[in-house]
């Protein structure tokens, strides 16, 4: 999937809701019902639909086989790649810190 770098501008209403452009909301599967999950970061509000996609990242987290590491540590070194993958593409952007 080629994530598009090119940011966009929205607007909230009373209520907090934004609209996700279209272009966005097809590139990242987004369709009525999806969930996501909200995280505050210096750089703002982050946004992570949670798309089957997602969901199939993380299934094989929950399949242990005996002598691997426990769950909470497979947990801790995937939101450490979560984070790097994160920072890495915030470090590409024109402008990024």
């Amino acid at each position: 999937m080629a994530m598009t770098s090119q940011a966009e501008t929205v607007q909230f209403t009373t209520k907090g809701q934004i609209v996700i452009p279209a272009r966005f909301r097809r590139e990242l599967q987004i369709q009525d019902g999806t969930k996501a999950s909200v995280t505050i970061t210096p750089e703002g509000i982050l946004l992570r639909p949670i798309t089957s996609q997602s969901i199939g990242r993380l299934r094989g987290l929950l399949k242990r086989k005996p002598g691997e590491p426990a769950f909470a540590e497979q947990w801790a070194a995937h939101k450490r790649e979560e984070r790097e993958i994160e920072e890495a593409k915030h470090a590409r952007r024109p402008g990024a810190r």
